[in-house]
Order: structure tokens, then sequence, then C-alpha cells
């Protein structure tokens, strides 16, 4: 009967070092085909994302201002002025404002990477603003704001109470921040600014065709802003 030959250290190490490369390759294969999955996924979602930028309401301009308008309304409540601010401006910057106006919208390009406007899509918004504002007014005002949008739902994506030469201000938003507010207040020139930004949407009135593209100033102009006040609409 023959003798039985044990295998050698050589042999053995050959043919671990020979499973491991096996394992390695096939790890490697299975990382290539997750970051290709990963990949595939994130081009669909920003494909769906850019689709999805152009899937939007047709709501008439004089709406969308009633929107933004009553935000600034509720907020000027809730800060605790009683000043009547009429509508216009006259220094901006410098002189209270009630003032309307409309940007545009951008559909992302085709895979999110670029942006493009969206004919006929208008982006509503209010700016408010109050001089001679001291801090006994804005700081408590400022602060009871800030519980109150947050108990509301809004996000608070930036608050800062400032100091000596800082600006306080307040930043909030809702549905992915496709509405947003915003309020700063200057100590140093005791001066108050507001503002309100409502979601895009279709004009109705946009009929398309022709040579002319589509201005949101059109939106703006055909609304004007009612008097900014305690408890008016």
């Amino acid at each position: 009967m023959p003798e039985e030959t044990a295998p050698t250290a050589t042999a053995t190490a050959a043919g671990t070092a020979g499973s491991g490369v096996r394992s390695l390759g096939l790890g490697c294969l299975g990382c290539a085909g997750l970051l290709f999955v990963a990949v595939v996924a994130l081009l669909v979602q920003l494909t769906w994302n850019a689709e999805d930028a152009t899937d939007l309401p047709r709501v008439a301009p004089e709406e969308m201002a009633d929107r933004v308008f009553g935000h600034s309304r509720e907020a000027y409540d809730v800060l605790g002025f009683t000043r009547t601010v009429p509508p216009g401006v006259e220094r901006v910057g410098v002189s209270t404002e009630n003032t309307v106006d409309a940007g545009y919208c951008y559909d992302g390009g085709p895979l999110g990477l670029e942006d493009k406007t969206v004919d006929g899509a208008y982006r509503m918004s209010h700016s408010w603003a109050v001089d001679h504002v001291s801090a006994s007014q804005a700081v408590p005002g400022l602060r009871r704001l800030h519980q109150r949008l947050e108990d509301d739902g809004w996000e608070v994506s930036s608050y800062r109470e400032g100091g000596k030469g800082r600006d306080w201000s307040l930043y909030v938003r809702r549905d992915g921040g496709d509405e947003r507010m915003s309020f700063t207040w200057d100590p140093d020139q005791q001066y108050f600014i507001g503002g309100t930004t409502a979601p895009c949407a279709y004009d109705p009135g946009w009929t398309g065709g022709g040579t002319d593209s589509y201005s949101p100033g059109d939106a703006a102009h055909s609304v004007r802003p009612p008097a900014l006040g305690p408890g008016r609409p």
C-alpha cells in the first residue's frame, strides 16, 4: 500500500492565496454591481425630480398674492406691530415697504443638473418693512414669532439672535422649501424687514405660443397689495 503524502506548506499557502483572490474578485464584482444600481437609482430620482418640477398647479396671480399677503399679515400680528403700512415704497431700505413681486420658476434640467425657466410659471412674493422699530418691540416679537411658526409646522432653517452690530434674523420654510418666509431686524438702523414667497404655479392667463417668452412681472403687475396692518386682510 503506497504511503500517503502530506501536502507541503507551499501547496497549502498557494491554495489559500488562490481562494482569497477568488473571494476578493467576487467581492469587487458585488461592489461594482451595488455601485451600478446606486447610480441608476440616482439618475432615475434626478429625472423624476426634474419632471415633477414642471408638474405645477394652475393658480391665478390674485390667489397667490392673497396667500403671501395672508402669511405676512399673520406674522405682522404675532410680531405685535400696530402701525399700518400703505402699499408701495418710497426709499428701499429706509422707508416703510409693502410691495409684491414675482420671479421665474426653474425645472432643474433633464437630470437635475441645469436650470431652465418654466414658460408660463411664476413664483409670487411679498416684501414689507417697518422703520423706527426699537429693541423692546423687535426682540420679544421675533422670539414669539419663532415659537409660533415652529408650533404651526414651519421648519426653521435659520434663527439668530444678534447682538451689538449684528442683525437678528429668522428664516422658515415648508413643503420642501417651496414656501418660505424671512425676517430681519437691524438694531443699529432700527429697521425691520419681512418677506413671504409662495410655491411656483402656472399663470392661467398665459396662453403660450408666439415669439414672446413669459415674464413673471406680468403676474405681479396684475395685483396690488392691500395696506398691511394688524387684523387687516
